[in-house]
């Protein structure tokens, strides 16, 4: 039996049972595959596998990093070791695990060698950060069946150099616990960005010390709207509702995910989604006497923005970024720039003067004006900007990084202009959109996008040349939080589709398979997530799916998409229950001429979750 948990916030693995070491002859082992996610760029599984022993050796050459031998520490011990033994060599001497370092490795940064055979196992890599990657693998090599690591040898490297992955704390916050949480999924599955999207209109989620209204008033909302927004009539619950970050628990986390291999990236959104700060400082609004403002109640693109025309208003934020700045080690600050209506510019005689004063064209111009205005100030600070593809309008800023969200559009044209892009979609990439068709969703953003869409998605267009092609540094996926108010949600939305982004940001596009990954790899990874009693989106059966097929006679051959899990179905059209027909082989359905049938099937999962149902009409219009 094998076990995924936390371990003061490390994912490690479980193994009970100790067994001892065999060999076996080695032999390449065609038609053999490996559970792992995201997979690797090149595999070769042999024959035997390597059990440890009840006293293990933790050999290092090159290094001496408190966090990985504690975590590699905390590996063996799981896997059975009763006494692990440390030891710092030259050479290896045949130890249980052995972590080196080798700086002359022609390999991606990030890239690692894992070996295991007959004298142990062995990872190398140019960086820690290699090294710590080719522990996630390890993790995921065990077979819990045979209790042994099976005999490979991965030579892995990634893709992309930015893989991301964002969660919006703004519309509902999640507590640093959480957010710790959230780190280690991104750095078990290899992503090395977490995206923390700290203001907008809806709360104001950092502590900014000489501005503390931000928190006092920004962070809380008087109410918050109840269903979808965009259905009429809007209603409330009449709860205050919010909470924000200390600069001490940001640094906390910063400093964890970093333990992990994890940059942070701060968004701090502006000139638009900035309701929050006006609430608690309406002078930065348009107008010689704006507001007063709220933070905001419901969800939508608010007419209300920062006004580019006053000098407060570029004191003030740059005073906010400077004391952002010492807060996040990041390369970038993310600084929004995305939905911002002009309304208030056209009609304030602060953003008119401005317009006129910098000889710009219009109110395109000047968001650009104020967007390169922050980038030189960040710039000047060592650090440069990252903006949402609405930063292209008007000119982009000299040195900005674009991440495309409207399609592909924003980033081909930014490549082509020779700025560094990251690739995320709304049509791909946005985990706030439904996964399943069925009528049982819960309450959404909107759009639809299950895993095998997102699986599909490639992120270099091959619009560009090979030259352009280069400017695509990476992808990430965003989980927008409207609609997904406590963690459990975020689970349901995050998994399994984060198995996809891991996949298309770390393996090499030839490596992909959907049908491995799908029907062999998404399971197993499920089924642990269950064993831990973990929330996620339970699939519907593979083999199913929602529509209506013509026809007289259908045959179904159906797997379970959770290993270890049943799946149930009727064909009379009532909901499938786990005392209804129970899967056990491809079965027909007949259709008499002129009728049809209904049917209708669930995943249970082992520990007794279900997934929708899915419902395929069976019509026989001949």
């Amino acid at each position: 039996m094998i076990k995924l948990f936390f371990n003061r916030g490390i994912l490690c693995v479980l193994f009970l049972g100790i067994g001892s070491f065999f060999q076996a002859d080695i032999k390449a082992q065609e038609n053999r595959t490996v559970s792992i996610i995201p997979y690797p760029a090149e595999v070769k599984v042999l024959s035997g596998s390597y059990k440890l022993k009840e006293s293990a050796v933790l050999e290092t050459i090159g290094f001496s990093s408190n966090n990985l031998l504690n975590f590699s520490k905390s590996l063996l011990e799981s896997a059975g070791a009763k006494t692990v033994v440390f030891r710092n060599g030259n050479k290896k001497k045949n130890g249980s695990l052995l972590l080196a370092i080798d700086k002359k490795m022609d390999l991606p940064t990030e890239g690692y060698k894992l070996s295991v055979n007959q004298t142990g196992i062995s990872i190398t890599a140019a960086t820690e950060q290699g090294i710590f990657y080719g522990i996630q693998t390890l993790i995921q090599l065990f077979d819990h069946n045979s209790h042994a690591f099976p005999f490979v040898e991965i030579k892995d490297y990634p893709r992309y150099s930015y893989r991301g992955l964002h969660l919006d704390v703004s519309r509902h916050f999640f507590p640093v616990n959480f957010i710790k949480e959230y780190i280690d999924i991104l750095s078990f599955y290899k992503l090395n960005t977490f995206h923390w999207h700290l203001t907008d209109d809806q709360g104001w989620r950092i502590e900014i010390k000489k501005y503390p209204k931000l928190t006092e008033t920004g962070a809380f909302r008087a109410q918050t709207v109840v269903g979808h927004s965009r259905i009429p009539p809007l209603r409330y619950d009449g709860i205050k509702y919010g909470g924000y970050y200390t600069q001490k628990e940001i640094k906390e986390v910063v400093a964890y995910a970093a333990s992990r291999y994890v940059t942070v990236i701060p968004e701090i959104e502006m000139p638009g989604h900035s309701m929050a700060a006006l609430a608690a400082y309406p002078y930065l609004g348009c107008g010689d006497n704006p507001g007063p403002f709220k933070t905001h109640e419901t969800w939508g693109v608010i007419k209300d923005v920062y006004c580019a025309g006053k000098e407060e208003t570029f004191n003030f934020l740059t005073d906010v970024l400077d004391e952002v700045i010492p807060l996040f080690p990041s390369r970038y600050i993310h600084i929004g720039g995305d939905e911002c209506p002009k309304d208030r510019w056209k009609v304030c005689e602060h953003c008119q003067k401005r317009i006129k004063d910098e000889n710009l064209k219009d109110e395109n111009d000047l968001q650009s004006y104020f967007i390169t205005r922050i980038e030189k100030h960040l710039n000047a600070k060592g650090k440069y900007i990252i903006g949402w593809d609405e930063i292209l309008d008007g000119g982009i800023a000299p040195n900005a990084t674009v991440m495309s969200w409207r399609g592909t559009k924003g980033g081909i044209a930014a490549a082509k202009e020779k700025h560094d892009v990251i690739m995320t979609p709304h049509t791909h990439l946005y985990f706030d959109h439904k996964e399943r068709k069925g009528g049982e969703e819960t309450v959404l953003q909107g759009g639809f996008l299950p895993l095998e869409k997102v699986y599909s998605y490639d992120p270099t267009p091959t619009e560009l040349t090979a030259e352009e092609q280069k400017y695509i540094i990476g992808v990430q996926a965003n989980l927008w939080a409207e609609y997904t108010k406590t963690p459990e949600k975020v689970w349901y939305m995050l998994f399994p589709r984060v198995y996809a982004l891991s996949e298309i940001a770390w393996t090499p596009l030839a490596n992909k398979n959907w049908t491995d990954f799908s029907e062999n790899r998404v399971p197993e990874h499920l089924a642990i997530r269950d064993r831990e009693g973990k929330r996620y989106n339970v699939p519907e059966p593979l083999g199913l799916k929602e529509g209506t097929v013509t026809g007289e006679k259908f045959l179904f051959s159906l797997k379970e998409p959770v290993k270890g899990a049943k799946i149930y179905y009727t064909i009379d059209g009532f909901t499938p229950h786990d005392f209804d027909n129970e899967y056990q082989s491809p079965f027909n359905v007949w259709v008499p001429k002129g009728e049809e049938r209904k049917l209708k099937a669930v995943t249970i999962s082992p520990s007794g979750k279900r997934s929708t149902v899915v419902t395929t009409v069976l019509k026989n219009s001949e």
